[in-house]
């Protein structure tokens, strides 16, 4: 898929600038080339030999060098290749790309080009969190800007949480998602899976045996038909697709803000088996076991995802998919949440115990429209997913 494209690979200056040398072999193993771009900051961490050797080309680092623009110009080599990859993407680096600054090659080029760009950003999590870089990553993202990652996990600095930039092969299937040439290609679309837990204390929570399986065989599909895919999931059982931008939630109410933070968007899919209750007042302490009885839980209502960007006044996806996970008068209870929440499809499942279907590999939907009910055959969720793919391509084109 990467034969012959050509890659421009800014290097940002973060501890994660490590992991770009691997990229640009795995790069290269796939037949693209890379044409490196190494900031000041960059060199702190990785040599210019190295990167340079790797490459098999020349590294590019000074705005004013002479040569380089009487030969090329910055213009040019921003707009030669088929995609900017710009990793690790620091907190310095998207605050230019976002204020429009130009002061060294990097922004100059990130500025100058009419090229797709994508970004993994990384730092440590306490600049991820802070509102600026939040601000940043929502102008970069409402420009066009692709984004994979950050992953969470422990960072260099001793702390825990999102920031680590992406794996190596995460970005190359982030690559070939932004270079696939498929039906989706420009489109974004947004798509939640998995549970949900509610907390009841801080051990114990309410949640559901959806694994997130078939939320991510829907995200994978619909990325390798070229589209941008912005990935909400819950604490599910498998590991999300590459290629995608991965927001990680916990709670219902945590899902919503995260849907929220990622519209715009062409299309939504709303595959996730969010729990309609919570706790309403989880205690910050374990519950015991007292001579009293059970203890007493109130219930309060989560907010309906579906719904509330469904009757969206403004900013609503063209099209609006939910899912209808049903153990009783399967199509007649989809068909009337279909009517119920105002979005334009609705995927109905059976999802008793002895189908197997929650938690399973397989998956027996019928597809309800305005145009009426659809009955697909069992078949595996990844087929499924091509299915519906392939349907969300033809409804957008």
């Amino acid at each position: 898929m990467l034969a012959s494209k050509r890659i421009l690979l800014i290097i940002g200056g973060g501890i994660a600038a490590f992991k770009s040398l691997d990229l640009i072999r795995r790069l290269r193993e796939r037949g693209a080339s890379v044409t490196p771009v190494l900031t000041q900051a960059g060199e702190e961490f990785v040599t210019p030999l190295s990167v340079s050797a790797l490459a098999g080309d020349k590294l590019y680092r000074d705005l004013f060098d002479l040569t380089d623009e009487a030969e090329m110009g910055h213009i040019e080599l921003s707009r030669s290749a088929d995609l900017i990859v710009v990793a690790p993407a620091t907190a310095d680096l998207m605050a230019k790309m976002a204020q429009g600054l130009a002061n060294d090659l990097a922004s100059t080029l990130l500025l100058a080009t009419d090229t797709p760009v994508l970004a993994a950003p990384s730092m440590n999590v306490r600049m991820w969190d802070h509102p600026a870089t939040q601000r940043n990553m929502t102008t970069l993202q409402g420009d066009g800007i692709r984004v994979i990652g950050p992953n969470e996990g422990d960072m260099a600095c001793g702390e825990y949480g999102p920031g680590r930039m992406a794996e190596p092969m995460e970005i190359v299937a982030a690559i070939e998602a932004a270079l696939a040439d498929g039906p989706l290609k420009g489109k974004r679309v947004l798509v939640t899976s998995g549970p949900t837990h509610e907390p009841i204390d801080p051990v114990r929570y309410i949640a559901n045996r959806s694994s997130g399986s078939q939320g991510t065989a829907i995200a994978r599909a619909l990325a390798a038909l070229g589209a941008e895919v912005v990935f909400v999931s819950g604490p599910a059982d498998v590991d999300p697709p590459g290629g995608v931008e991965v927001i990680r939630v916990e709670t219902a109410q945590q899902m919503l803000e995260a849907v929220q933070a990622g519209l715009p968007a062409d299309a939504a899919v709303f595959a996730a088996a969010v729990a309609d209750w919570r706790v309403a007042s989880a205690s910050d302490s374990k519950m015991k076991k007292t001579k009293g009885g059970l203890p007493k839980l109130e219930f309060a209502e989560n907010p309906d995802i579906l719904a509330t960007v469904a009757q969206m006044k403004k900013g609503r996806p063209g099209l609006v998919v939910g899912f209808a996970a049903e153990t009783d008068d399967v199509i007649e209870n989809a068909t009337a949440k279909r009517k119920r929440k105002g979005c334009d499809w609705i995927v109905a499942n059976d999802v008793s115990a002895e189908t197997g279907i929650m938690g399973g590999a397989e998956n027996d939907v019928t597809l309800i429209t305005d145009e009426g009910a659809e009955d697909w055959p069992r078949m595996s969720k990844s087929q499924v997913a091509s299915k519906l793919a392939a349907r969300i391509a033809d409804e957008l084109a």
